[in-house]
């Protein structure tokens, strides 16, 4: 009898363990969901877009400035240049007059937060006051809504950017060209940065608020404009964005992220070490 008692005990040990290996955990099973496109997450947050073209988005954060900013306008106006603004509602409130100059001269103007607080660690109240105190403040100074917005640092959760989503109807803009012109390296090297990490489709990170990035500015505008791309908007550079070619096509559920949007810039910097973005 306990020769047979041992035989069963092991059978079942034998059955169990097998069955763990054919069955994946619970925990392998919620990674496999939270990483697969569903229905309920759109595409609303983009870093580049797919383009059929040499079609890139010039962005500067922060702003107004109050002598950086019209000084940047006029070297855009002189050469043509479409760029977006993802303002600061404290600086707009204090500078609205070239908030409005930007946008009567063809800018887009994006909601950059009141204050530059990081969402990412904020209530939904919080973030809420921060949007439409600057949602209001533009409005005033333009005469329109704003229809992107940018979170500072790059700092915002998933369930946040649905919920802003679909109450302020924003699409999340982050970036995939980054100069880290907020540490100060010099014009040469944002410039040299810009340059190198542009490709079409490109969201190119930079700030109006530092003296050291519009003097870059000049001569990136033109080496840019030499390497054949042509300037957008960042609301223009997304409807104009195209399907990623794929060897393998499957099909899309319906409201699944697009091939042409991707989630977040890779790295973000971090708030501790970016003052700035």
């Amino acid at each position: 009898m306990p020769a047979y008692r041992l035989l069963f005990f092991c059978f079942a040990a034998l059955s169990f363990t097998l069955g763990l290996g054919a069955e994946p955990t619970p925990a392998k099973r919620a990674t496999a969901r939270e990483t697969r496109a569903t229905p309920e997450e759109p595409g609303i947050t983009f870093n580049s877009v797919h383009v059929d073209g040499p079609y890139i988005a010039l962005t500067f954060d922060d702003g107004p400035s109050a002598t950086l900013t019209p000084k940047l306008l006029d070297l855009l106006a002189a050469r043509h240049i479409k760029a977006t603004f993802f303002v600061i509602g404290e600086n707009v409130a204090e500078h609205p007059e070239i908030v409005a100059r930007a946008a009567r001269e063809g800018h887009e103007i994006g909601n950059h937060s009141w204050s530059h607080p990081n969402f990412g660690k904020m209530s939904d109240g919080g973030v809420r006051r921060q949007l439409q105190q600057t949602d209001d403040a533009i409005k005033n100074a333009t005469g329109k809504r704003p229809t992107l917005m940018r979170p500072p640092y790059g700092s915002i959760t998933t369930r946040e950017k649905r919920w802003i989503h679909d109450e302020f109807g924003y699409d999340i803009i982050l970036w995939d060209v980054d100069p880290y012109d907020w540490k100060r390296p010099g014009p040469a090297v944002v410039r040299a940065r810009i340059l190198k990490e542009t490709r079409p489709g490109s969201i190119v990170l930079s700030h109006d608020i530092h003296p050291g990035t519009i003097e870059a500015m000049p001569s990136t505008f033109d080496e840019l404009e030499a390497k054949g791309f042509k300037f957008v908007t960042v609301s223009e550079l997304i409807r104009i964005a195209t399907a990623r070619p794929s060897s393998h096509p499957s099909p899309q559920p319906s409201g699944s992220v697009p091939p042409s949007a991707t989630g977040s810039p890779s790295p973000i910097p971090s708030p501790a070490s970016s003052p700035s973005n």
